[in-house]
């Protein structure tokens, strides 16, 4: 045996000197992992208690129930889009602009009883055979409203951004658990080995509040975390492999492990998060390959190319998400979550100045994309079994937050979300505001309603999909449970 000391154009001069040099045993260790899930060295990996066999967390499993989706897009509008001038009509505050009157609220600015009336700046006209009430802020959405649930008595926990979004994404206001994509993987899995199966998208503006606490796995395994995908560019960071190191390259040195292991029969792993790890490694090589193409618009007609305004500049970012989400969940991928808005501000759906400004801004953004995707996916046949919410984290109050200005502050009382598709009942809606659109007076829901009827669709029990930790077995909807909401889900 050679004495030379080892450097990197030595390691990669021969393959039995690239096994001496980077250790045989752990390289067998991987291919272990790498190769379980095909069959090979099948009873070579076990779980942490040396006799169980290790399987892969992300393997798909079957739900609890016949599912009615099979696929989530959660299309996230953070900073809270005003209810009361978007789908919450309120004839009653016409005529009543910067009038003080008794009202009850509660946001940033704290808790108040009175407050000045802000007009809504935009006309209502209902649509649809439903004859839902629609704002002229989405003109292309108001076309889609009768395949469309609205649920405009929404309550939250929170009128503070950080704790709301932890809420609407993980059921708690406070950091550390699961959210809700992390929920449908461990629940589920993933019915596609070569791309994640939960992903998130952001805006380019930046990221939202409380980060990636919105998209962590928790007190789970990271396995079930999701994966940031950028819309442009290297659509995953850190995915690329290293300069020099060619897929050809790579496909050898596996080919490598798998001839020395055959030989030498390495022994059986016993540590199941370093299997975990080494599964995570083998998507990550699988995902070079898969993830540019499953951004790849260039395979897209001009057609559908213009339904989601991805050449309108105006559109162009959000367009190009909702459809590489379609993208996405037609390839397996189980959630997918789109961010409308980021860092602070304007910047997002938080219109505390100028509300007509914020709200042109941003509705003007979205409204022909989520139109386009929800048209793209019900002529593909695949609206049926794709799960669409829409929403923020709460609402906003029916007041101004200041003395001057049109800003409104945040509302968690009563706002208005909804969700369409994936068994979803089209052309109607649950609950009800007062007058003023201040709180929820009708069917009173809360988001833990929301997440139950998620998971409802895809086949799972959310009174029954538990983990265990910290001495109970915690539920995304929580140790005391929660009911779907039975009056849209078809």
């Amino acid at each position: 045996m050679t004495n030379e000391q080892p450097t990197r154009n030595f390691c990669g001069r021969t393959r039995r000197e690239f096994l001496w040099q980077t250790g045989a045993g752990f390289t067998g260790t991987a291919l272990a992992g790498l190769l379980g899930d095909d069959g090979f060295l099948a009873n070579q990996t076990v779980a942490a208690d040396g006799v169980s066999q290790w399987h892969n967390p992300l393997a798909a499993k079957p739900p609890h129930f016949p599912a009615k989706a099979k696929n989530v897009i959660f299309l996230y509008m953070y900073g809270g889009p005003s209810h009361i001038d978007t789908f919450d009509y309120k004839p009653a505050m016409k005529g009543m602009d910067n009038k003080t009157v008794d009202v009850k609220t509660f946001g940033r600015g704290g808790h108040k009883n009175q407050g000045r009336i802000v007009e809504t700046r935009w006309d209502f006209a209902q649509h649809g055979k439903c004859g839902q009430w629609v704002s002229t802020l989405f003109p292309h959405l108001a076309t889609c409203v009768d395949d469309i649930a609205f649920i405009h008595s929404m309550t939250a926990d929170s009128p503070i951004h950080g704790s709301a979004m932890l809420m609407m994404n993980s059921g708690k206001i406070l950091s550390g658990s699961p959210c809700i994509g992390s929920w449908s993987n461990y629940g589920l899995g993933t019915v596609n080995e070569n791309l994640p199966g939960f992903v998130v998208m952001l805006d380019p503006r930046g990221g939202p509040i409380s980060g990636a606490k919105n998209w962590s796995s928790g007190y789970m395994p990271a396995t079930y975390q999701a994966t940031v995908m950028r819309s442009q560019g290297t659509p995953i960071l850190d995915l690329k492999a290293p300069d020099g190191v060619s897929r050809e390259m790579q496909r050898e040195m596996l080919d490598t492990l798998r001839g020395y292991n055959e030989e030498h029969q390495e022994p059986r792993i016993d540590n199941s998060d370093l299997a975990a790890r080494i599964a995570s490694y083998e998507l990550a090589y699988k995902m070079q390959a898969a993830a540019p193409e499953a951004v790849d618009l260039s395979q897209e007609d001009a057609k559908t190319i213009d339904l989601y305004g991805v050449n309108d500049k105006k559109t162009a970012v959000f367009g190009r998400q909702c459809l590489l989400a379609r993208r996405l969940v037609e390839r397996g991928v189980r959630f997918v979550q789109l961010y409308s808005g980021g860092n602070h501000n304007d910047a997002n759906w938080d219109a505390h100045g100028d509300l007509k400004l914020n709200h042109d801004l941003h509705a003007g953004e979205t409204d022909k994309p989520i139109a386009g995707l929800l048209k793209d996916l019900k002529q593909r046949g695949m609206l049926d079994e794709t799960l669409i919410v829409w929403g923020g984290e709460f609402g906003r109050q029916p007041t101004a937050e200041y003395a001057e200005g049109t800003g409104r502050d945040h509302n968690a009382y009563g706002f208005t979300m909804w969700m369409a598709g994936g068994g979803i009942k089209g052309g109607v809606s649950v609950g009800k505001t007062d007058e003023l659109g201040s709180a929820a007076v009708e069917d009173r829901l809360h988001v833990k309603h929301l997440h139950a009827t998620i998971l409802n669709q895809l086949g799972l029990d959310p009174n029954r999909l538990s983990y265990f930790y910290n001495g109970l077995d915690q539920k995304l909807v929580g140790v005391e449970g929660a009911e779907p909401i039975h009056q849209i889900i078809a």
